[in-house]
């Protein structure tokens, strides 16, 4: 059954935040949200929350409406971190989990698994304002896992973290799901989606306008990127035909192009002008789509 979203709009006045979105999550599965700021993501998400009410349509999980109800069974990552910098680490995340019906002594044993996991044993005592931002992050997603939820909604998680603590949290996140959680996360960054998301909807200005498998969407786009590195200029390879876009880089040629059997045609054009280096066809990338469908780059 999972998380299904039918019809969902949300007016705010005049203005449309999310206009008519049907999306359907199966259990144990990750689903990303792409989209630039003001895509409807996070409105989404809240609706999804039931902190706001959908000015239309339905969402449900496994067949019944979210309310307070359903609370216990839903972990919430805000874009926003809120937590109360005085407290301690310990006594905040005991606090938050008893909201969640958990006990005293079973949150415990859960939060020195995730601070040993996140290799922060010390950081119980500490107050959170003492905390580093990436740190604070890390307290803050353990507030959203703790009572182990069946949803886990992570608004823009990774936003902000150094790679170090990027992995941790991307392997965090991979664990939870192999072990059942069902994770719908935005993110702004094309290829956390692409590494960890079977499926996935990239929203602009409200609407979705490429939703489904990742990799039907790649095949269904049907272009390719061609990478060339040669020592010899490749620019008049920009008005080969079947070449959509191209740009040069200091080693060479980054092509699209419209298919395989182009590629074949430019090998044959360019064998015995000099040394080939590199000649590498690869799948479009989910920034190429996003480029194509709404006409602007990402970042």
């Amino acid at each position: 059954m999972g998380l299904q979203l039918e019809h969902v709009t949300k007016r705010f006045g005049n203005f449309t935040a999310v206009n008519d979105l049907s999306i359907s999550i199966p259990e144990k599965e990750m689903f990303g949200f792409l989209g630039g700021n003001g895509a409807g993501k996070t409105t989404t998400f809240r609706m999804i929350l039931g902190l706001i009410d959908a000015s239309e349509g339905e969402i449900t999980w496994d067949g019944q409406t979210i309310d307070y109800s359903t609370s216990p069974l839903i972990g919430y990552l805000p874009e926003e971190r809120g937590l109360y910098p005085k407290l301690k680490v310990k006594d905040q995340i005991v606090y938050l989990a008893r909201l969640r019906g958990m006990q005293k002594q079973d949150v415990l044993k859960e939060l020195d698994y995730w601070l040993s996991r996140f290799k922060v044993p010390e950081y119980a005592e500490k107050k959170v304002e003492e905390l580093s931002k990436g740190n604070q992050q890390k307290i803050q997603f353990i507030t959203a896992v703790i009572h182990k939820p069946k949803l886990l909604i992570l608004d823009e998680p990774f936003s902000g973290l150094d790679p170090v603590n990027v992995e941790q949290l991307k392997d965090a996140v991979l664990e939870l799901k192999n072990n059942g959680t069902t994770i719908v996360f935005s993110s702004h960054r094309m290829e956390h989606v692409e590494e960890m998301c079977e499926h996935l909807c990239i929203m602009h200005k409200g609407k979705p306008v490429v939703q489904g498998a990742l990799k039907e969407i790649k095949r269904a786009f049907g272009r390719k990127n061609l990478v060339i590195h040669a020592d010899f200029s490749l620019e008049f390879l920009k008005n080969y035909p079947g070449v959509t876009r191209s740009r040069q880089t200091t080693e060479g040629i980054h092509l699209q192009i419209e298919g395989e059997e182009i590629a074949e045609g430019i090998l044959k054009e360019i064998v015995g002008k000099g040394f080939i280096r590199k000649f590498v066809l690869e799948e479009p990338s989910l920034n190429d789509i996003f480029i194509e469908k709404v006409g602007a780059s990402y970042e």
